[in-house]
């Protein structure tokens, strides 16, 4: 049997014997100038599994096993993300021991988030082709070990630069950690449905481990006082559970396994055998290359990235923008401290928890729309995965900005903007949920899949970024009421986006290069991803 890519002819080989040595077999020579023969002076044969059952192909996992992965991956999905808010809680600490002035209409505190989200940008897109060459396992660790050292210096950091700059880096790390994470639930569950609860556990843990830094804080500040004490509690947990990680993480990639044993076959026989994705390879600078280039291009020309990308970035930033604005309303309402702020964005916690429960209920409308699909039978419509969205992004995001922004009065509860915040809660969850699956889905039929997933990652920092920033100068010059209620009106435009894509869903994606096959001339300039 043989294959043919990148100019070459190769057999394949499919079960390597145990005791590493080659059977003999009829392979025909390749002439590709930049294949693996062509530095070796010898044919080429192409390992893949060794049947359907292979028990190192992670496909074919216990169910035990790939529960106990994946659950340990979550559990670094949740609790790396608690680095990037948890500092909001200290800003006036900080700001008095590093002499830093938040004025009226901006808030200087604030830039040692925006560093965390901004390496989250700029890591996603720039370094995603080294941890796919790597391989999860090895990839994490190193990643997570040095995602440990950068806390250090927050801890003792001894001006205010220093925070700003070691968060940057923190926050890229964490971004890694996450797509690596990210990426273990299709390397082992195969199909839509078996991915479905995984992929919902996965978005809900990252969004709650991101929103959870200040009321799971908040305590140090009210208790301990000193804001150092952050990270030294941040530094005790990660390094608690770095050996944890270091013996639950497995490798799940199933092309870096493949490409293992064909390098101890190398190794110990001498022959030329290879994998598919070894012999398709380009070079590392082309691929890095590419990774920053092509999610920018994509957002750029395609409306539907481009609308789904703004609307999911809009609402995981207002996760980062309440870091901000609960503590002016809270504080200007009631009088409470900056500590006791960051307690009641535990009620956005609480939505996005009631929101993954409205995720399950969207991959059974989803998966039941295979029954009607008229476009590909059999297969459910990409569509669907938004008709959930829908309710939550005009219910949830924009009514819940408009509860939160016309209940704040000081002679209402405080509970009463609360159920504003738990409200755009669910609908942040539902929202980033159902735009990553949308696109995944959307460009599935092409090899862009994964420059669009960065783009939308990309944006969705960025927003995070500096959207918060803005802040200070609506809530003071606007007021409480109309800084939410412009907020609200945002929100109100970007959820007409799903209804488009529902109503013109077919109709776009047939008109874009991209999700109707859109690799096919890529592939056969050898650029695939």
């Amino acid at each position: 049997m043989s294959t043919h890519a990148a100019g070459y002819t190769a057999e394949i080989l499919t079960s390597p014997p145990l005791d590493g040595s080659l059977e003999s077999s009829s392979t025909l020579p390749t002439d590709g100038l930049d294949s693996p023969s062509a530095s070796t002076g010898k044919d080429v044969t192409v390992l893949e599994w060794d049947g359907q059952n292979d028990p190192q192909n992670p496909y074919n996992w216990s169910l035990q096993r790939k529960w106990l992965v994946t659950g340990a991956a979550l559990v670094g999905t949740f609790i790396v993300p608690l680095n990037g808010t948890s500092i909001t809680v200290a800003a006036q600490a900080i700001n008095q021991e590093f002499n830093v002035q938040d004025y009226s209409n901006f808030s200087n505190s604030y830039w040692p988030v925006t560093s965390w989200s901004m390496g989250g940008a700029l890591f996603i897109v720039a370094f995603l082709p080294l941890m796919e060459d790597i391989g999860v396992r090895v990839g994490y660790l190193v990643v997570y070990a040095f995602f440990l050292l950068m806390i250090i210096p927050q801890a003792l950091a001894q001006n205010f630069a220093t925070l700003v700059v070691t968060r940057f880096f923190s926050g890229g790390c964490v971004a890694l950690l996450a797509n690596t994470i990210s990426s273990v639930i299709p390397d082992i569950w195969g199909d839509s449905k078996a991915r479905s609860v995984p992929v919902g556990l996965y978005i809900m843990l990252y969004l709650t481990g991101s929103t959870l830094g200040p009321p799971m804080f908040a305590g140090v500040m009210q208790h301990i006082g000193n804001w150092r004490w952050i990270f030294y509690i941040q530094l005790i947990i990660y390094a608690t559970f770095f050996p944890f990680f270091i013996l639950m993480i497995k490798e799940t990639r199933g092309g870096v396994i493949l490409k293992r044993r064909a390098k101890q076959i190398r190794k110990s026989t001498g022959a030329a055998v290879y994998t598919q994705m070894e012999l398709d390879a380009a070079p590392l600078h082309l691929r890095l290359l590419k990774s920053m280039t092509r999610p920018a291009y994509l957002l750029c020309t395609e409306p539907v990235l481009f609308a789904s990308t703004c609307w999911s970035a809009f609402s995981f930033g207002t996760v980062f923008l309440f870091t901000q604005s609960v503590e002016q309303v809270f504080t200007g309402l009631y009088g409470w401290e900056e500590y006791s702020t960051g307690y009641v964005q535990g009620a956005v916690v609480i939505g996005e928890i009631l929101g993954w429960l409205a995720t399950l209920y969207s991959s059974h409308l989803y998966l039941k729309s295979a029954s009607r699909n008229t476009e590909a039978p059999g297969e459910p419509i990409p569509e669907a995965r938004l008709y959930v969205s829908v309710f939550a992004s005009f219910l949830g995001i924009v009514g819940g900005m408009f509860v939160y922004a016309w209940t704040s009065y000081p002679w209402l509860p405080w509970i009463a903007p609360a159920i504003g915040l738990a409200m755009v809660g669910f609908g942040i969850q539902v929202v980033v949920s159902a735009v990553a699956d949308y696109i995944t889905d959307a460009y599935a039929a092409s090899d862009y899949a994964g420059s669009a997933i960065s783009a939308v990652a990309a944006g969705e920092n960025t927003v995070a970024a500096f959207l918060p920033l803005a802040a200070a100068s609506m809530y003071t010059n606007l007021g409480f009421h109309w800084a939410s209620s412009l907020l609200g009106f945002l929100a109100l435009l970007l959820s007409f986006a799903p209804v488009v894509f529902i109503w013109k869903g077919r109709q776009l994606r047939a008109r874009s290069p991209f999700m109707q096959g859109g690799g096919q001339q890529e592939r056969q300039e050898g650029g695939e991803e």
